[in-house]
């Protein structure tokens, strides 16, 4: 007899009409290339309906020659909701930072950046963006301006929807009544070393299993990044089942896709429907952009 491993859903291409604009999906799972849309203007209504359907079916979207301004960039995040403020800005913006900086630092804006003197590069394991936030973020979009003179420094992602379909019946309706907690605690301070803001770092529950509004379909919501226990379950089944879950997301090939940065890319990321990883493969070169994350309530069953 054959020895199961995972589910193998069926994968199909969504059938959608595009007119206002090119989509080239990079596999039928996650992942297309968006051209004919120039993001430093206002877009059509028409235009923001399709980026809108394109962001459903694939969770993630490349825009590339994108040259923006720091406002271009908020103008076209505020489309999908309200624009979010990190933790660490939290601290930034205590008095004695803000004078030792000499200068004013946007909330609204992360700065993504790694060069020689870097100790380590945010995001290089699994996760989804501060999901320790009691509204984490739905979505982010990095605008990288400067990549590596040598290469590298792509990023990875894989659809914790698909994730869920290759479930079993069975462990999908296990997980459905479960929450765990997510606690910022663990990357900033444990991997990070940063010290926490005034208040200290956010830490929330989250279900396990998701389902997202604007596509209708369920994910998996843990992360290596920031969940540190299932709540129902005692320590060692939490542990236990988090491994699997982790390692279920992120070893499944099948899941993902590759985006490989050129300057003045926009990727624009579900972050409700995809984990990412991004590769520190270009010490000491170089490379800086900027985030800017969406909030649009919170994540529910």
């Amino acid at each position: 007899m054959a020895t199961r491993t995972a589910r193998r859903p069926e994968a199909a291409t969504p059938r959608l009409d595009f007119r206002t604009l090119s989509v080239e999906p990079f596999n039928p799972v996650v992942g297309a290339e968006i051209t004919g849309v120039n993001l430093s203007a206002p877009l059509s209504p028409e235009q923001i309906a399709e980026i809108r359907a394109a962001f459903a079916a694939w969770h993630v979207l490349v825009f590339r020659d994108q040259a923006l301004g720091d406002e271009d960039h908020k103008r076209f995040a505020r489309l999908f909701g309200a624009l979010h403020v990190h933790p660490y800005h939290a601290k930034a913006a205590a008095p004695d930072h803000a004078a030792a900086a000499g200068a004013a630092v946007d909330p609204e804006i992360l700065v993504v950046k790694a060069d020689q003197a870097s100790r380590f590069v945010a995001g290089e394991e699994w996760h989804s963006d501060v999901t320790c936030d009691d509204e984490p973020p739905m979505g982010s979009m990095l605008h990288i301006t400067r990549t590596p003179e040598i290469g590298g420094g792509d990023t990875l992602f894989a659809s914790t929807v698909r994730a869920y379909e290759a479930l079993s019946p069975a462990m999908q309706a296990f997980l459905g009544g479960l929450s765990a907690t997510h606690d910022g605690a663990k990357p900033y301070t444990g991997a990070y070393g940063a010290a926490p803001p005034p208040g200290g770092w956010p830490k929330t529950a989250h279900p396990v299993v998701i389902t997202v509004p604007w596509s209708g379909r369920k994910a998996l919501y843990v992360n290596r990044g920031f969940t540190t226990r299932i709540n129902e379950l005692e320590r060692k089944e939490s542990d236990a089942l988090l491994d699997f879950l982790w390692r279920h997301i992120e070893s499944h090939v099948e899941f993902q896709c590759r985006v490989r940065w050129t300057p003045n890319t926009l990727v624009f990321w579900d972050n409700w429907s995809v984990q990412h990883h991004a590769v520190w493969d270009y010490y000491p070169y170089p490379r800086y952009g900027r985030r800017v994350s969406i909030i649009d309530g919170r994540p529910a069953a």
